[in-house]
């Protein structure tokens, strides 16, 4: 068990440390989704925990 949680301890860091050295301004494009393409809220609530 002590070694699950230090696996997705790494893969948590590791995460973070990918999303740190993405380029923000991808995030911040002026286009829009097209229709039937909306952001699930657990998929927008993990990106505002990255930023």
């Amino acid at each position: 068990m002590l070694e699950k949680l230090i696996q997705a301890a790494i893969i948590t860091f590791l995460l973070h440390l990918i999303a740190g050295l993405t380029p923000s301004n991808a995030m911040n494009s002026k286009a829009e989704p097209t229709l039937g393409t909306t952001p699930s809220p657990v998929a927008s609530s993990l990106l505002r925990s990255l930023q």
